[in-house]
């Protein structure tokens, strides 16, 4: 199975509709599966009050809160279709990440996205994991700053709304005796861990839902990156497991994929020297390019985890593994010994190795010349 690759634009258009489309182009050069963009409205993901993160205070040079920072890189809703169908034309999926539940609802009912992506950030805020839920779509859920704790709270308060999702296009809604309608079960801690301890939750997460590992800093040291804790996350949580990569270089792609990575994040963007707050930490186009190949040439690597010879050791195996031959000249009639057979590499297609014991005592059943391979046609 190939690893999915997405190509993290994310704000780095810097609210230009072109440097937007051209950041398509790249991820499609690039060879990535999905060119990915954030959706929000600053009024409704902060305060005016909020600080800047410190990389994104080392990144600028202006004195802009964060709030206007945000109101700057907000994406029109009418240039996702734009991009969505830009990205179509070159053959690479459109992705988004909804920071809000207005911009979630645009994504899901008038993009039709059929995959969304959660920012790390959001992995504590319930509601919101319940309103992505409820939409029935696929899910990807970066995991940075979290605990396992955190995780599998997570992942109850998904497994309840995917099964609610599940119900609303399953059969109508039960009635009660009086003919009112059902309730259906409120939000509650109790009800999102019967959720997840329940076998359909625990089916419908493995369906719909894949966690990033994620270490969130800008940029992440190589002595924080962890891979193995996706193997930690896939043996706990039983669902497919990758990487949100903010390490600089390419390495991790290729060992991220050899430790079970199924799916791949990497920002990028055009000039790492743009003004902005996630330029410097960011890929180029020709990073880009690299990183893919290198998660590429790691699949192949990894190939397939049933052994069995391959075609160039089919071709091999006969110069590459000893035979029994004659260790001296053997006349008609000679008992096979093993002073007299023995075992090396010919060109003759001889006994394996393995019969070396079933063949002493037995008679040869014609004269056999040193070196010459033993075959079934040369024992009485």
């Amino acid at each position: 199975m190939s690893t999915y690759i997405i190509a993290e634009a994310g704000v780095n258009h810097n609210g230009s509709e072109q440097l937007a489309h051209d950041l398509v182009d790249a991820a499609a050069d690039a060879g990535a599966d999905a060119v990915k963009f954030q959706t929000f409205k600053a009024s409704e993901l902060a305060t005016a009050s909020v600080s800047k993160a410190k990389y994104q205070r080392q990144n600028q040079t202006n004195e802009e809160s964060q709030y206007q920072m945000l109101e700057r890189l907000e994406l029109r809703h009418d240039l996702h279709f734009d991009l969505k169908a830009h990205a179509e034309q070159r053959g690479i999926d459109f992705m988004s990440t909804a920071f809000d539940t207005g911009s979630l609802q645009f994504l899901v009912s008038d993009l039709s996205l059929e995959t969304i992506k959660i920012s790390s950030g959001e992995l504590t805020n319930h509601p919101f994991l319940l309103a992505h839920a409820r939409t029935g779509k696929k899910l990807i859920l970066s995991t940075g700053m979290a605990t396992l704790d955190e995780i599998k709270d997570a992942l109850a308060v998904l497994s309840f709304g995917f099964l609610q999702s599940a119900k609303s296009t399953e059969a109508p809604t039960a009635t009660t005796q009086n003919g009112y309608a059902e309730a259906p079960c409120p939000p509650t801690p109790s009800a999102f861990l019967n959720a997840y301890d329940s076998e359909h939750g625990k089916q419908l997460l493995k369906e719909r839902l894949t966690l990033l590992h994620c270490t969130s800093e800008y940029p992440t040291s190589m002595n924080n990156v962890n891979l193995r804790v996706m193997q930690s996350l896939q043996e706990q949580f039983g669902v497919c497991v990758g990487y949100s990569d903010h390490t600089l270089g390419v390495v991790v792609a290729g060992l991220a994929v050899a430790a079970g990575a199924r799916v791949l994040e990497k920002h990028f963007t055009l000039d790492q020297s743009m003004p902005g707050p996630d330029h410097a930490m960011s890929m180029t186009p020709e990073s880009l390019a690299r990183y893919v190949a290198t998660a590429r040439e790691a699949e192949l690597v990894m190939g397939s985890a049933e052994k069995m010879p391959t075609i160039g050791e089919l071709q091999n195996r006969t110069i590459g593994r000893k035979v029994i031959v004659a260790a001296s000249a053997i006349v008609k009639g000679e008992v096979f010994s093993d002073t007299n057979i023995g075992l090396k590499r010919s060109s003759g297609t001889g006994l394996e190795p393995s019969r070396y014991w079933e063949l002493l005592g037995k008679q040869a059943a014609a004269t056999i010349e040193r070196d010459e391979a033993i075959t079934d046609l040369l024992i009485l």
